[in-house]
């Protein structure tokens, strides 16, 4: 699946964006994406081996004129009631990170409000939900000028890195929806 904007390309990793990969992984900007650092260009290129097959749900965000990639943006479907194995798998979280040389420039919105279209309108999702750090106020921009809701605000919600004494470093993190009624 290939999703095309103005000035972007979404569409499946392939090997030879693994360098361009490495550029934004081997320093993450925020730590929700501290476990998926790479620490080599060998490591980006197994990676890249990884999400090859990845054709639905995962997507390079690509430059159009240029052919670089810059960031990457995915979600895979959720039952909406996770109890009831019986539900639709109708809800989807996504998650975005962008190259920090290419923020500020309107691509992430861009790239992200093409993929809730992709989910909304080809993937049957009735709900889009998204977490982001009560820090990473890029993030919480983004989700309000898709016309995403803040529904909740949760402290000491998740930790994915460990403060220097080894203890979890536990963060704040604010949750935003959209319904396709509304998107639409």
């Amino acid at each position: 699946m290939i999703i095309e904007t103005k000035r972007l390309i979404l569409r499946p990793f392939l090997e030879s964006d693994a360098a361009d990969v490495f550029q934004y992984l081997s320093k993450p900007v925020v730590n929700c994406f501290a476990a998926m650092k790479l620490h080599s260009l060998e490591e980006a290129k197994e990676e890249m081996k990884r999400r090859v097959g990845e054709t639905e749900y995962y997507f390079a965000i690509v430059l159009k004129d240029s052919n670089k990639v810059i960031g990457e943006i995915d979600a895979y479907p959720e039952r909406g009631e996770p109890h009831n194995t019986n539900s639709p798998l109708d809800t989807f979280s996504p998650c975005w990170m962008l190259n920090d040389s290419y923020q500020g420039e309107g691509y992430a919105y861009e790239a992200a409000h093409a993929f809730f279209d992709y989910l909304f309108h080809e993937k049957g999702a009735r709900r889009i939900y998204a977490y982001t750090e009560d820090y990473n106020l890029s993030s919480q921009h983004l989700c309000e000028k898709l016309g995403m809701r803040r529904e909740g605000f949760f402290k000491e919600f998740v930790s994915f890195v460990n403060n220097p004494d080894g203890t979890p470093h536990y963060e704040n993190t604010i949750q935003y929806a959209i319904l396709k009624k509304e998107w639409s």
